[in-house]
């Protein structure tokens, strides 16, 4: 059972819970401390983190959990500790705790954590820095997105992203590019779009022609927030990708890039697809760009199957009749 060197002093709650909070039965040692922590009181925080030395690993993993709750020095000083834990629940529930706590300061014991350590307790360390946004976190990010673990990588690339420091930019790019893992390449390449510049537009192009379908979907997605229209025959051509997420992601792209140049593959490649949502998307895009060449097929999604897609359709043509100031027939 949990050993708590703790005063009890005058506090009634605890009191009544600290029998329970000693029991030899783990599960109720347990749920005494769920009971402590939803009193939601400051001052029970040094008890859970008491509790993380307990000999049953599910009264760990429930102190650490539990613990998201609590911000202080202390406390994320215990979490970090528990990245070690031998059990991995203790240790998930410790890095997702990290993760939701935002004190500021945090970074100075979070900081020396990195470059050492398990992955496991790097790539969690990486995610608690991740929303800070602290400058002191550009160094050694940029390290761990070299490392050899590619949960590293992923979690090094998030707090480049958030940073959107100029000084990340190759070492996105060239994750966006080669790394060999799928899901990495799709992060770096989400955050080159996170205040990054023209400089990144040959990695996105790149991208766009990626194995991995969601790597594609993601560069069609950063290139419309980029509002990247040198992209606008790269995206005409990504409308013929087999899939149909793709599609719908380069479809919302040109849209927003408003390029009539894009009106033919819309209506040929998008608004007569199988997919619903493809169709939409591109009845959507359609009245964006306000063309009035994409009337005669929007007035045929009139009568689509689906609803959402006739009124896309309708909301399109109004749009492009406004524009070009077409009165109705």
């Amino acid at each position: 059972m949990t050993h708590f060197p703790l005063p009890i002093t005058a506090d009634a709650d605890l009191a009544v819970l600290y029998p329970r909070l000693c029991d030899t039965d783990p599960a109720v040692r347990r749920l005494a401390l769920i009971e402590l922590a939803e009193l939601e009181q400051e001052a029970h925080a040094p008890w859970l983190v008491a509790a993380l030395a307990d000999p049953d690993p599910a009264v760990r993993a429930e102190a650490a959990s539990r613990l998201a709750y609590w911000e202080g020095p202390e406390t994320i000083t215990a979490l970090l500790d528990c990245l070690h834990d031998p059990d991995p629940a203790v240790r998930e529930a410790a890095a997702h705790s990290l993760a939701e706590i935002r004190l500021p300061g945090s970074g100075r014991i979070l900081l020396p954590a990195l470059g050492h350590g398990s992955a496991f307790a790097r790539a969690a360390v990486l995610r608690a820095l991740r929303e800070l946004r602290l400058p002191e976190s550009l160094v050694p990010a940029l390290a761990e997105a070299a490392a050899a673990d590619p949960s590293v990588r992923l979690e090094a690339v998030g707090v480049l992203g958030w940073l959107k420091h100029g000084a990340a930019l190759p070492v996105l790019t060239r994750l966006a590019e080669s790394d060999p893992v799928p899901e990495v390449r799709r992060a770096a390449v989400g955050a080159l779009g996170l205040g990054m510049d023209g400089e990144a537009l040959p990695a996105l192009l790149q991208a766009l022609r990626d194995p991995e379908w969601r790597v594609r979907e993601e560069a069609a997605t950063t290139l419309g927030k980029l509002r990247a229209g040198e992209a606008v025959q790269a995206l005409i051509e990504a409308l013929e990708d087999p899939y149909w997420q793709v599609r719908q992601r380069v479809a919302r792209t040109l849209g927003r890039l408003q390029d009539g140049r894009a009106v033919p593959a819309l209506m040929a490649f998008a608004l007569l697809h199988s997919s619903a949502n493809l169709r939409k998307e591109a009845a959507i895009a359609l009245g964006e760009i306000g063309d009035s060449a994409a009337l005669e097929g929007l007035e045929k999604a009139l009568t689509d199957g689906d609803p959402e897609v006739r009124k896309s359709a309708r909301l399109a043509v109004a749009q492009i009749q406004l524009k070009v100031r077409v009165s109705p027939d």
